[in-house]
């Protein structure tokens, strides 16, 4: 259900812009200050909240501006502890998001679309299309409802969910730099990491930031057929043209992308599969996460016995690619990489 509202969010203003309206309300230059630090340190959902400030103008601020927080619809818990969210944003459009908290740290895998286009044939994302681009404040609002939620400082946040983040490029990282900010939520670059399909553009753009987030792929087989079989909606950013564009963000970065490679039974856990994969990676600076495909509902495509990935990991080893298995979270609750696809529960 839509839930319309016309003033404009005030956590969409800059702090320039939030110094004029101080201004224009005849107010001391200091109560900017304040009211940033209630939006973007604190959090804050609701000007009542904002102790420090005159009622006066808070109630001018609350003629002219609001709080478009979303609302939870839904929320799941794993037996490993995530939770699973289902946000609903105010024209109806919904997201799921998931936090993942591991010895005292908490981790948060947000949503950058509703949906995606990329057609992925492994994820349960893509099989109903895109309904929209997020904004940057709806990407920030699900890291800001999961540690609301936990009542925990996030450490960090995968751009990880619905959605492929660089075919939503500015506003993806007008909401990492939000989650980066000294002033605001803090996060070290280093700690916000987006993951692309091989989207090569927005590679290209990537290694241009002057922050050093941290940049994945979404690879899944180093043959160009099963590749195209695996994420149609890729085809055209070749395997060659994205080993290329890859080293490229190498050379101007420094740092060390990682590719995550879904294990499936039959299809790119092969011998020839295996072999392609080292011989892409070999000699380059990169970090191989191997998973078991996650079950999704409705696929025919089954997750690779463990004992295939553990094989993987050691070959790789042994030719010189840093490898890790992970575990996936929230598998019991279709949490996991692949499984998001803004689904209602009835608790």
């Amino acid at each position: 259900m839509e839930r319309t509202n016309r003033l404009q969010d005030i956590r969409t203003l800059s702090r320039d812009e939030l110094n004029d309206v101080v201004a224009e309300l005849g107010q001391p230059a200091f109560r900017a200050k304040q009211l940033a630090e209630w939006l973007f340190a604190k959090n804050v959902s609701s000007f009542d909240e904002m102790t420090n400030v005159p009622k006066k103008l808070r109630d001018q601020l609350a003629e002219r501006f609001c709080f478009n927080v979303p609302t939870e619809v839904a929320k799941q818990v794993s037996r490993d502890g995530s939770r699973k969210y289902l946000l609903e944003f105010s024209d109806g459009t919904s997201v799921e998001t998931v936090g993942m908290p591991s010895r005292n740290k908490l981790s948060v895998c947000v949503s950058t679309q509703a949906g995606c286009a990329m057609g992925c044939a492994f994820c349960a994302t893509g099989f109903n299309g895109l309904s929209r681009s997020l904004t940057a404040r709806e990407i920030v609002d699900q890291v800001i409802h999961v540690a609301n939620d936990f009542d925990e400082r996030v450490t960090s946040v995968v751009f990880m969910g619905q959605g492929e983040p660089f075919a939503n490029f500015d506003e993806t990282v007008k909401a990492l730099r939000i989650l980066n900010d000294p002033d605001g939520m803090a996060i070290g670059a280093r700690h916000l990491t987006v993951s692309t399909c091989g989207v090569i553009p927005g590679i290209r753009r990537f290694a241009e930031l002057p922050e050093q987030f941290t940049l994945a792929i979404s690879l899944h087989s180093a043959i160009q057929s099963t590749r195209n079989k695996l994420m149609p909606g890729i085809k055209k950013y070749t395997l060659p043209r994205l080993h290329e564009a890859i080293q490229q963000y190498v050379e101007k970065t420094g740092r060390r992308p990682s590719y995550e490679y879904a294990m499936i039974d039959g299809i790119n856990d092969t011998n020839p599969e295996m072999e392609a994969l080292i011989s892409f990676c070999e000699g380059t600076l990169c970090h191989v996460n191997l998973i078991q495909l996650n079950d999704t509902p409705g696929s025919l495509m089954k997750p690779s016995p463990m004992k295939k990935v553990e094989s993987l990991q050691k070959r790789l080893s042994i030719h010189g690619v840093e490898t890790t298995i992970r575990n996936s979270r929230g598998n019991d609750i279709d949490a996991a990489c692949g499984q998001l696809k803004q689904k209602h529960v009835n608790l």
